[in-house]
């Protein structure tokens, strides 16, 4: 079904998407999936095709577009739909620039906001502690005001970005009172190389290879007061409110990746034969694939409305959980049964689909689980 949310300057710019990938990541896969992270030149390298920053003021050299959300789209569809080793723009662009943007002030912005328009400045926000994940209220990591610093104690895992990154959101608890609640946790930007920072392990997980995630540990780290970000005890009511298009981004990445093995996988049952006949002519196989390009093209009917939502002002955080949830598994669904329709070849790495099996799970998990999500709309029921 023809898609018509985007217009002439979000298909230019998803020409430089695929320009970059080509030309910058897909030489490097094999270094990168080895190394377990991407070279921080990738970055700038996606700074000066326009591919960062287009969120960010002009003032801070930034493309001052920050109310179309459809440009994250574009870049968050070309990325997923490469399918391989890339630097984190989803996290920098869609996740973390949208904290500098509604929470900085004017002294952070100058002094933090050029470097994330060119790609020299990696970001990344530490929320999940080994006790806490889903559960933010049982964050531990604390932080003290002892004159003009906060006295940061903590340990984070699961962080994206944590060994490239130079400026870290550490969600912490700024009140000790349990009767607190939520107002207990604040934000501070913790920078690289402030002492009693350290990286820990680099994690080896099951996909996303490239991809740098890494424990972080805080010992009495000193950070300055005016690294606060928005307003003490407000931490939790920051995240809160940047959720909907961090979970809008998953979901946009998931349909747009499962589209592209679905369409890999398309043209393998066209071209495979058993018993002298293409694979994708055998009833069962032949409904699998009516099924999934059915089920892709209404869930991402749905994206587009939920983007349109999005530069209208509209998006509610119980629309951006049904697309979060709904996206992330129907892209695992789509990809098990690829992976079936691939018969033995489904499990070679050297095959697309393979990968993707093991890339894509844990989009059901981070930026919250799909149980969460789907408790979210619940209680906007009235349940």
């Amino acid at each position: 079904m023809k898609r018509n949310i985007f217009e002439a300057e979000h298909e230019q710019l998803r020409e430089s998407a695929r320009e970059f990938l080509a030309r910058e990541c897909a030489p490097n896969v094999e270094k990168w999936e080895a190394a377990g992270q991407v070279d921080r030149e990738a970055y700038v390298k996606a700074g000066d095709a326009g591919l960062l920053g287009f969120n960010i003021p002009e003032e801070f050299g930034g493309g001052g577009v920050a109310d179309d959300f459809r440009f994250n789209a574009v870049v968050v569809e070309e990325f997923a739909r490469f399918g391989s080793a890339a630097p984190g723009l989803s996290l920098q662009n869609d996740v973390l620039v949208p904290y500098f943007l509604h929470l900085a002030n004017d002294e952070q912005r100058k002094r933090w906001m050029p470097g994330m328009a060119t790609g020299e400045t990696i970001l990344a926000v530490a929320m999940t502690e080994p006790g806490a994940g889903s559960d933010l209220a049982g964050i531990k990591t604390s932080a003290k005001l002892d004159g003009d610093h906060y006295i940061l104690n903590g340990n984070k895992t699961f962080i994206s970005a944590g060994i490239n990154s130079d400026l870290v959101v550490v969600v912490c608890r700024t009140n000790p009172d349990p009767a607190a609640g939520h107002k207990a946790f604040s934000l501070l930007v913790v920078e690289r190389d402030m002492e009693g920072f350290e990286r820990g392990r680099k994690l080896d997980k099951m996909g996303l290879k490239a991809a740098d995630t890494a424990e972080l540990h805080f010992n009495n780290v000193r950070v300055p007061r005016e690294n606060l970000l928005g307003e003490e005890g407000k931490g939790f009511y920051h995240l809160m409110q940047n959720l909907p298009s961090e979970r809008l981004s998953i979901a946009v990445g998931a349909i747009a990746g499962a589209r592209a093995v679905y369409e890999e996988t398309l043209q393998y049952v066209k071209d495979r034969k058993a018993f002298g006949k293409p694979i994708g002519t055998f009833q069962h196989n032949r409904f699998v694939v009516a099924e999934m390009s059915t089920e892709l093209d209404i869930a991402e009917q749905y994206i587009d409305r939920c983007l349109q939502a999005v530069v209208d002002g509209e998006l509610s955080a119980t629309d951006a959980a049904k697309a979060k949830w709904w996206c992330t598994e129907l892209a695992k669904r789509v990809i098990d049964q690829c992976v079936q329709l691939h018969g033995g070849y489904g499990y070679m790495n050297e095959y697309r689909v393979a990968r993707a099996y093991t890339d894509t799970r844990i989009q059901t998990i981070f930026g919250g689980t799909t149980e969460i999500m789907k408790d979210l709309i619940g209680r906007d029921l009235g349940l």
